[in-house]
């Protein structure tokens, strides 16, 4: 190369393209690398919030199936108070594949890891306390049927908490992050919105109780 044969020697010159191919090749290969992760990743994270949501939602329409009311849950306790009998609550595993992928939830959005592990929390008091239940059934069977009662409010629990979950999931799977951030910010808009619409109702309403409170006290 005539530029810079006044300084490098050819064999210089040589060695110096040579190397700067190879440091290209490098950089080629390197690029090529980040981009083939960050592929497998993206696909990594698809896979596990696709196999949640499947493994939430199944849960969930098994909940929605299983729900009570308030008349068929209280006409459900008054039978069991009345016969003596505790229902039997079969062990459930709703948590398999959260189980197996537990290592990796640290890959998903940051808004849905929260909803997720809440949901598969409820799940894992749920188990605790139908243990307790089936524990109980043997030593106090009255006591037994009262708790189940407070089981059943853990079952709705579960079955919000998955509502929400699979919501969360599903805007990520389909939308991506920004999905979720533009969906918790229209809530969080929404909120305050009605906090705004109900608070001087809530004020004035305030006041007229303090306002008697003090007219009742002048009275006295």
């Amino acid at each position: 190369m005539p530029v810079f044969d006044d300084y490098l020697s050819p064999h210089a010159q040589q060695a110096l393209i040579a190397g700067l191919f190879i440091a290209a090749g490098w950089w080629v290969v390197a690029l090529q690398n980040r981009r083939r992760d960050a592929k497998l990743r993206a696909e990594r994270i698809g896979d596990v919030q696709r196999a949640l949501l499947a493994e939430i939602r199944a849960h969930v329409v098994a909940l929605e199936a299983q729900r009570l009311d308030e008349d068929e849950a209280r006409q459900l306790l008054d039978g069991l108070r009345a016969s003596g009998r505790v229902p039997v609550i079969p062990t459930q595993a709703n948590d398999r594949i959260f189980a197996a992928i537990i290592d990796e939830v640290h890959i998903l959005p940051a808004s849905v890891i929260d909803p997720v592990v809440t949901y598969y929390r409820q799940l894992s008091v749920m188990a605790a306390f139908a243990e307790a239940i089936r524990d109980q059934a043997r030593k106090d069977p009255a006591r037994a049927v009262e708790m189940f009662g407070d089981y059943l409010g853990l079952t709705e629990a579960a079955r919000e908490t998955g509502h929400e979950a699979m919501r969360l999931l599903m805007a990520s799977i389909f939308g991506g992050e920004r999905a979720v951030q533009e969906l918790l910010e229209q809530e969080e808009r929404a909120g305050a919105g009605r906090i705004a619409a109900a608070l001087p109702g809530e004020l004035a309403e305030l006041r007229d109780r303090l306002s008697k409170r003090s007219s009742d006290r002048s009275g006295l």
